[in-house]
């Protein structure tokens, strides 16, 4: 059968159409590197926006440390930290950054010991850390050795709760100090907030720091005792009370070590994403729905449901303003 002009036409024409929708799949596509403390949350988000037909997101939880480094290479269409950036880091990123408030959580003293229900001062949590209790019969459960577990990697997790602890206790401070990295002088280290509770619901007797979402199974989470002498557990409404009184600076971070408040969790942290201000190219549109649709009301909403404390209102109007700063 000859081919007729009007079938030439018509495949020129379907050839041509595949290859102007073929890029406009691909900008809809982002990766993405960095905080496992938000990840499952992260993940479920994600998979929604895929699903309503938005940005495909492929999001590795590789650690803050991680994600970091990819950013100051240019190697990731964004990161997330759970801890702010310094002046240093920020001046590394040749595009620029936008720090963008996502989420919140608490950071749970998580432990595996059948029986035994922790409540913690202040000073006994950084008295296990530092190694000075070891043994849960002075914790005034039944006997049996403590074995510490801590983050083996570059860890915005462990910045939050060393940032913490070494504001109750000045002995924490001066041993340990604020990073997120530091050298423990006990226990066994986890990669990812994942790792550590490994750790934990795999050894009787374990005890870390975990996002309150790995609080589940065989992981309690200890009730600490907040600024107002309360013990208080880990939880979403415990959280939201810690946040409540985090000012953010000029970069959108903020902290607070020790908050106020009856209710307040005394390890209450935000997570940053990480943009570039610029050379996103045909990525823009497709970052600013992304980090959009995360900040809407009911993603948010679905916070609580997984571990994790939704975005104080005044937080979440700074975030959605800084989305709309990302360039091209």
């Amino acid at each position: 059968m000859p081919v007729t002009k009007k079938v030439v036409a018509l495949s020129s024409f379907v050839a041509l159409s595949a290859a102007a929708i073929a890029p406009a799949l691909a900008q809809q596509s982002l990766n993405g590197a960095g905080a496992t403390f938000p990840a499952p949350l992260y993940q479920k988000w994600f998979q929604e926006l895929a699903r309503a037909g938005g940005p495909r997101v492929n999001y590795q939880a590789v650690g803050s440390g991680a994600g970091v480094r990819q950013m100051i290479a240019g190697t990731s269409d964004f990161g997330a930290s759970d801890k702010p950036l310094s002046a240093a880091k920020r001046g590394k990123i040749k595009r620029g950054v936008i720090q963008i408030p996502m989420t919140g959580g608490t950071i749970a003293v998580g432990y595996n010991k059948p029986g035994c229900d922790l409540k913690l001062t202040q000073k006994q949590v950084a008295e296990i850390f530092l190694g000075k209790i070891n043994n849960y019969s002075q914790l005034g459960c039944k006997a049996g050795p403590i074995t510490v577990a801590y983050r083996s990697d570059g860890s915005g997790t462990t910045f939050a709760f060393t940032n913490a602890v070494a504001a109750w206790n000045g002995e924490f401070k001066n041993k340990i100090g604020v990073g997120k990295s530091v050298n423990w002088p006990v226990g066994s280290g986890g990669k990812g907030n994942s790792g550590v509770a490994g750790i934990i619901k795999n050894t009787v007797g374990a005890l870390g720091y975990v996002n309150q979402a790995y609080v589940k199974g065989a992981i309690k989470g200890a009730a600490i005792q907040n600024k107002a002498g309360n013990f208080v557990k880990p939880t979403s409404s415990n959280g939201s009370a810690g946040l409540a009184g985090i000012k953010l600076d000029a970069y959108n971070t903020g902290t607070d070590p020790n908050p106020a408040g009856a209710n307040a969790y005394p390890i209450s942290t935000l997570t940053w994403v990480l943009a570039y201000a610029t050379g996103n190219g045909e990525n823009t549109a497709a970052l600013k729905k992304t980090f959009t649709y995360m900040l809407s009301n009911k993603a948010q909403s679905q916070a609580p449901s997984l571990g994790y404390v939704p975005l104080p209102s005044s937080i979440r109007k700074v975030s959605l303003a800084a989305v709309q700063k990302i360039g091209k």
